[in-house]
């Protein structure tokens, strides 16, 4: 489902857990793997890429989040819920601290919790292909794997509002307008492109380049654990699970975004 593979000092995380790489138990558990396996090296630079035609990452593992509390009463989920997310976030801030250039080579999907995956890497290589979204409002919550904090560091305030409070996607030219990708690419090409990045990267003294990242990159973990907080609260409400209900017994092959937004550049 994910493997990793180290050339020269340079490591790259292959994402290839169908349908779309969504993160739950197993992806986190294999996430948490590769930065225990990194912790050991001294790499030089990352690359986090998905094998998957159809995208990055769709987000959440929300169909095995609503199979693991239906039919349960949220003090009895909740804490379970708490745990996964703490887990989660720990991931994303060691990605976020690694003291190496990381490189995100992206195409289609990139939703969610991909999106928020994506937001912990230094520089996104981005295809033609690629559209971001932050859907989750249209299910009662907020992104929960640090996708508001990190957003407002990255875009500008108004395109942040809009890509939260809308829900709607941008395209990957968009992005690259934005300065959200440093690389706009035809399809195909991300990972090419990320590995030339990533090599160049690898180039430069280890030292330099983690000096370089504090400055460059600050965690905001205060606001981490507010967004952790809002989204659990949120989360005991009845029409979230109703919501995710939905969502799981929805046929929509793409059921992730709101209808009549998808498109908009």
């Amino acid at each position: 489902m994910i493997a990793w593979r180290e050339t020269e000092g340079v490591w790259e995380l292959q994402l290839a857990a169908p349908p779309l790489n969504e993160i739950g138990l197993e992806v986190l558990a294999q996430l948490e793997a590769f930065l225990d396996a990194l912790a050991s090296e001294q790499p030089r630079a990352v690359i986090v890429h998905s094998t998957l035609e159809r995208g990055f990452c769709a987000g959440a593992d929300l169909r095995g989040l609503y199979t693991a509390i239906a039919g349960r009463e949220p003090d009895a989920y909740l804490p379970e819920l708490r745990v996964f997310l703490d887990r989660i976030h720990a991931v994303m801030n060691r990605l976020d601290a690694l003291p190496c250039a990381t490189v995100g080579a992206l195409h289609g999907a990139c939703f969610g919790g991909g999106f928020e995956l994506a937001l912990t890497l230094d520089v996104l290589v981005a295809d033609k292909t690629t559209r971001f979204a932050f859907p989750e409002l249209r299910l009662g919550i907020i992104p929960g794997f640090g996708g508001i904090p990190r957003l407002v560091q990255r875009l500008p305030v108004g395109v942040a509002n809009d890509l939260i409070l809308s829900g709607r996607s941008i395209n990957a030219r968009r992005a690259y307008e934005l300065g959200l990708v440093s690389q706009l690419v035809a399809p195909g090409e991300a990972l090419a492109v990320a590995r030339e990045v990533a090599k160049q990267a690898a180039r430069f003294d280890r030292d330099a380049q983690a000096h370089a990242k504090r400055l460059l990159r600050t965690i905001p973990y205060e606001a981490l654990e507010r967004e952790k907080e809002s989204f659990l609260a949120l989360f005991a409400r009845p029409l979230v699970i109703d919501a995710l209900r939905r969502f799981t017994e929805s046929t929509d092959p793409m059921p992730y975004l709101p209808q009549g937004l998808e498109e908009r550049a």
